[in-house]
């Protein structure tokens, strides 16, 4: 696998040494420690956070998260209960993103990530899962469900980030720019408000909300970003082979939601169901009715 580029924390001591100490603060939100798995992937050392992943007999996810986040924002307030469903949960951290992995990243528009998925499924013995992938992890999803359909159940797209060409509306580029350019906890809560949530109906906790905000100011200025952000797959999207559920906000600003839909029509061939969830920002996988839709999902499968 060809490498693209390379990113990676400014001072990996330190920097590593804040994340770990902000992954504890989550732990002891919700009560739980988070199983560790460190691979060994084309990428470098990819790693996995698991919950239930002992358990035998029970069905399995593996989620991706979206660009500039962690997977384990899907668990801010113990969210992943609202799967209601017991199931063996991976939560992958993609390699270029500001986590625990390595740095290297490969062609976003070659088909790499989606070979790269095959090989944290076969490293941790995976032989068939259900996938969730918000925004960035949506397009990992549509990836592996190119190289490699047979591995997956179905995908769960929540406002993913390859189904139309970033937002370039002035009000979208303001609140994504902001912290960008000025890192300050109080600019990161304006875009969080204004991009990835959807008060009063669509929010989290104030501690939870806190340690995004927090981690959100890190990322952007302690790691040096050089991973390609999310593109319209277009005609690629007919090469998928997977059962496909998609799962919209409507006050999602990044990927509005009605060119989202109209491109899946259009594209995917085998698309189930969509969802749109009123008063739903970017951030959709922090959001209760939407993990409960995938639980209850998979539930039905046979």
């Amino acid at each position: 696998m060809k490498i693209h580029s390379t990113s990676g924390f400014k001072d990996k001591k330190n920097d590593i040494a804040f994340f770990e100490k902000w992954i504890n603060q989550l732990e002891s939100a919700n009560g739980r420690k988070y199983e560790r798995f460190e691979l060994t992937t084309s990428l470098g050392k990819t790693h996995v956070w698991g919950i239930n992943t002992k358990e035998e007999n029970l069905e399995t996810l593996v989620i991706f998260p979206g660009a500039r986040t962690t997977s384990l924002i899907w668990d801010f307030d113990k969210g992943l209960d609202h799967l209601n469903h017991q199931l063996k949960i991976y939560l992958v951290e993609p390699n270029g993103l500001p986590n625990l992995s390595d740095g290297n990243t490969p062609d976003i528009k070659s088909l790499d990530y989606g070979h790269w998925a095959n090989e944290v499924f076969e490293k941790l013995n995976i032989e068939k899962a259900f996938i969730a992938g918000a925004s960035f992890g949506g397009l990992i999803c549509m990836k592996l469900g190119i190289v490699k359909p047979e591995k997956v159940k179905a995908a769960f797209l929540l406002n993913p980030g390859c189904l139309q060409p970033f937002s370039l509306s002035l009000k979208n580029l303001y609140f994504n720019l902001l912290p960008i350019i000025s890192p300050t906890e109080m600019n990161v809560e304006k875009f969080l408000n204004k991009a990835i949530f959807s008060k009063p109906n669509h929010q989290l906790s104030p501690k939870s909300e806190k340690m995004l905000i927090d981690y959100e100011v890190f990322a952007i200025s302690r790691y040096a970003d050089k991973t390609q952000k999310p593109y319209y797959m277009d005609s690629e999207l007919q090469d998928v082979q997977v059962d496909t559920y998609l799962l919209l906000g409507d006050q999602d600003l990044l990927f509005p939601f009605q060119k989202s839909i109209d491109n899946a029509k259009k594209h995917l061939k085998n698309l189930k169901e969509i969802k749109v969830f009123q008063n739903v920002g970017h951030g959709i996988e922090t959001y209760d009715k939407a993990l409960n839709l995938i639980g209850e999902t998979i539930k039905k499968f046979k």
